[in-house]
């Protein structure tokens, strides 16, 4: 089995709607069906015991009417797929179909991530050949490196969350880049966001929202409640503000965003010396403000107009 060429699919294609992989599989034109590999589907199924049992191996299954059509290309669709759900990637497309070229196909599979989704081909071309070769083959090692890769390049919370919505919609998405860029529709009617934000979030607001001591101080100014302190420069200054506005204490970046940098609940001037160290190797000048017990809670509203 020969991979010729794996082609990312990054939008709505003539296979389907979803993200896909697009793997060309030439088998020879010699080729065999999976039913004529004396011994493949039974070591196939004790080597994945777990992914292909119940109506997980019904949906897969490679025997009975089946038999005489499902190739190794199959058998590579499938697997590829199961590892990916199994490695919790919510994924549900795939297909595989023969080409003109005798022996040659192309196989199908949907992706969230595309480096996962090439780690997943990788891993099933690996099982197949452990099969073939009647050798084992760490199956649960390389679902781990698969989710453990997934966790490492998914989307963040905030931006998850939105595009989870969208799907819920039928609306389709696309990751523009590594970080948080994300496409929501396709053509004239895109929009794009970035994190929690749109592109007709404000950019003075956007500003704003990033200095907390701007954001502190106009909020202060429509009588919104805010905590006493406020900017220092140096370590020192910062336990003389503590001592001001009295202990607990928070010490921030003034710019940032994540909770990088910010220790909270701090009473003693060793931990606010600290502290101050940490917030302001963020390159940020740095808050002291007081304390205010609480839960803390972060909100994400998608519309429904």
């Amino acid at each position: 089995m020969e991979l010729q060429r794996i082609r990312a699919l990054r939008g709505p294609n003539i296979w389907s709607r979803h993200t896909t992989l697009e793997v060309t599989v030439d088998l020879g034109p010699a080729h065999m069906a999976v039913a004529e590999i004396p011994g493949f589907e039974t070591r196939l199924r004790e080597l994945l015991p777990d992914m292909f049992s119940g109506a997980e191996w019904a949906e897969a299954d490679l025997s009975g009417a089946t038999a005489a059509r499902a190739t190794l290309a199959h058998v590579l669709e499938r697997v590829a797929m199961a590892l990916q759900k199994r490695a919790r990637v919510p994924v549900s497309f795939s297909k595989t179909t023969a080409t003109k070229e005798a022996g040659q196909f192309k196989v199908v599979v949907e992706y969230r991530e595309e480096d996962v989704a090439h780690a997943a081909v990788a891993a099933a071309v690996q099982v197949i050949d452990a099969v073939l070769a009647e050798r084992t083959f760490d199956v649960q090692a390389a679902v781990q490196q698969l989710r453990c890769q997934d966790e490492d390049l998914r989307l963040g919370p905030s931006t998850g969350a939105i595009v989870r919505a969208a799907d819920a919609r039928g609306v389709p998405t696309r990751r523009l880049n590594s970080g948080s860029l994300v496409q929501l529709g396709w053509g004239s009617r895109q929009r794009r966001i970035l994190a929690a934000e749109t592109d007709r979030t404000s950019a003075i607001g956007e500003s704003i929202a990033q200095d907390k001591e701007l954001t502190k101080m106009l909020l202060r100014s429509v009588g919104v409640p805010v905590p006493a302190g406020g900017p220092v420069k140096d370590a020192e200054e910062a336990w003389e503000v503590a001592q001001e506005v009295g202990v607990p204490v928070v010490l921030k970046p003034q710019h940032g965003n994540q909770g990088r940098g910010v220790a909270v609940n701090l009473t003693t001037r060793e931990q606010v010396l600290a502290a101050f160290q940490a917030a302001s190797a963020e390159g940020s000048s740095v808050l002291v403000e007081r304390f205010a017990r609480g839960a803390d809670h972060r909100l994400l509203v998608v519309g429904t107009g």
